[in-house]
């Protein structure tokens, strides 16, 4: 019989597998029906499979109806994920959102039955094990008084909340800190060299090349940067100027990637090298991207001008003015109201001397690209130009304020530093990586998700007290069964390892279903996605972390916690004398 249900579970698991595999080969609805079969029966001998490793009497119908469900379970589950449609650039729908949330419940229920229909077995297996295991999976499968029976309920429910809301709350904080994370390692370089008073230096050619021959070091650009002002014809902001080298900065940062606005020239910062292409933008060139992913494009062309215009006004008509480029984001492309192709100004406060003091220096410049990284400071306040363009508006030929370097290895970018530092040889330059930079925004984030383990915690620990309530109505009830145990030989310490071993089966069955659903639910949603408004959050989904070490560390503290409750109950039932649990028999 054994054998026979490990080749169904083998059976079902190649099943499922090649269905999975399916997936990625094949579309069209005749494959996904398919699926939705090869699924519902795999599913079948899964759980089948599982439910007759060890057969009990009187199981049968339970077994053919918890192995129906699953089979069923598991072809919803593949319809939901075949006919599931993309959640990035599409618009919201009520289907869309009915699916995802059918993918997300039937996975759901699927991890809760499967985790149920274990239960018995893992019981045989404390039944057939020492005597402490024997007596304390009896005694959680025996029939109880109500009162108790609730108590039992309540204290598996409890602790099951509590560690579902723990594993939740850290996946759900992890997937914000892991986004957060990819986003500033994508629009930052993994080492920054500058000055620490943030000036300006030249003869930063040898140093680059120093610096790009170190081992490790996928690609290093110059930048120089600077804050202004920035207006259109409707409005202004304050904004930070980098001057970029076109041909290096797209091995460094992400800034060709995040381009959305034009699409269709092959190089997207074709506009910013060439600043005369932006005279003549071809009809329908996507010229912006809307926050809900909605594109604006260019219009035709206008109609000839009459002939008695004066021919100043021609001229500029005919032939624009040749401006410099700037790349800007798509929310300060949003708040100057510009599109590709319009014309802004940048003002900065540090100008020539004149008859007045300090004059402001002003220049105009036409938007080559917009650009969406994701992060709303960036989007809002960040524009780029050519790295020769800003040399001159700042008035500083031949210099640049950093070098910014990206690592092959950014998430161990701390072994480079030292390289870098001893190639660039400067005692005026400092070297700094990005955890450096944002040492105090992640050292914040840390301790954030740090104060949430312990506040959910707590809440684990109010759920503890059920067990400890729920123990020591047990030993209420079972005072009589304890003394005749003891009248038998039975020790202080193995009475006391009976009820330990029971409170740590009620809070194990607790912590087990409550992380299985956990891990289920933060699964499906990363898989599947939770829609949220960008204007609002600035993502359109929510981040989710599905780490097997986080969900570790909560199993492990319930079961720690729930453990240590049983110790003050346990006790009291080792100290039950033979005569008073029989006196009144």
């Amino acid at each position: 019989m054994r054998r026979l249900a490990f080749r169904r579970l083998a059976l079902g698991l190649v099943i499922l597998a090649a269905s999975a595999l399916s997936t990625r080969l094949a579309g069209g609805v005749l494959a996904g029906m398919l699926r939705i079969g090869a699924d519902g029966l795999g599913g079948v001998l899964l759980v089948w499979g599982l439910l007759t490793l060890r057969p009990r009497s009187g199981w049968r119908k339970i077994n053919l109806v918890v192995c129906a469900a699953s089979g069923l379970g598991f072809a919803a589950f593949a319809g939901w994920t075949h006919f599931l449609p993309p959640l990035r650039g599409s618009a919201w729908s009520l289907r869309d959102t009915l699916v995802r949330i059918g993918a997300v419940a039937t996975g759901v229920i699927l991890v809760v039955a499967t985790a149920i229909a274990l239960l018995p077995w893992a019981l045989d297996r404390l039944e057939g094990g020492t005597f402490s295991s024997y007596v304390a999976a009896r005694h959680v499968r025996a029939q109880k008084s109500g009162f108790l029976t609730l108590i039992s309920g309540l204290s598996i429910f409890a602790v099951a909340l509590g560690s579902f809301s723990l594993t939740g709350a850290i996946s759900v904080m992890g997937g914000f800190s892991a986004d957060l994370k990819h986003k500033i390692i994508g629009n930052n370089a993994h080492i920054v060299i500058d000055t620490t008073s943030q000036s300006a230096w030249g003869d930063y050619e040898s140093t680059l090349e120093r610096v790009r021959a170190v081992g490790g070091v996928v690609a290093a650009t110059p930048v120089i940067q600077g804050e202004v002002m920035a207006s259109s014809a409707s409005n202004l902001a304050g904004v930070v100027v980098h001057g970029i080298d076109p041909g290096t900065i797209g091995s460094v940062i992400d800034l060709r990637k995040n381009i959305e606005a034009p699409v269709k020239v092959e190089d997207k910062l074709a506009y910013l090298e060439h600043p005369e292409m932006l005279r003549d933008i071809p009809q329908d060139e996507v010229i912006s991207i809307g926050s809900g992913g909605e594109e604006y494009t260019k219009g035709p062309p206008l109609p000839p001008l009459s002939d008695d215009l004066d021919p100043a006004v021609r001229a500029v008509v005919d032939a624009p003015p040749l401006r410099p480029g700037l790349v800007v984001g798509r929310e300060l492309a949003k708040s100057l109201h510009v599109y590709v192709g319009d014309e802004v100004t940048l003002v900065s406060p540090l100008g020539d001397l004149g008859p007045m003091g300090v004059m402001p220096k002003t220049r105009k410049y036409r938007i080559a690209a917009i650009f969406y990284s994701g992060m709303y400071e960036y989007d809002a306040t960040h524009v780029y130009t050519t790295l020769e363009e800003a040399q001159s508006y700042f008035g500083m030929p031949g210099k640049v304020t950093s070098i910014d370097v990206k690592a092959d290895d950014a998430e161990n970018v701390d072994r480079l530093t030292p390289a870098v530092a001893a190639a660039v040889g400067r005692p005026d330059l400092t070297v700094r990586d990005w955890r450096e930079i944002n040492k105090n925004l992640f050292s914040a984030l840390k301790l954030e998700r740090i104060a949430t383990f312990v506040i959910l915690s707590i809440e684990i620990i109010v759920a503890s007290f059920c067990i400890v309530c729920t123990l020591l109505l047990m030993m209420t009830e079972k005072s009589k069964e304890i003394a005749i145990l003891k009248a038998l030989g039975a020790t202080d310490g193995a009475i006391l390892r009976t009820f330990m071993t029971e409170g740590v089966i009620i809070g194990g069955i607790g912590t087990v279903l409550g992380v299985s659903t956990g891990v289920a639910l933060c699964t499906g949603l990363a898989w599947f996605g939770l829609r949220l408004d960008p204007d609002v959050y600035y993502i359109d989904r929510l981040p989710i972390n599905v780490s097997a070490w986080d969900y570790g560390a909560v199993t492990l503290a319930a079961l720690t916690i729930c453990t240590v409750a049983t110790i003050f109950p346990a006790r009291q039932a080792a100290q039950l004398r033979p005569v008073d649990g029989l006196r009144y028999e």
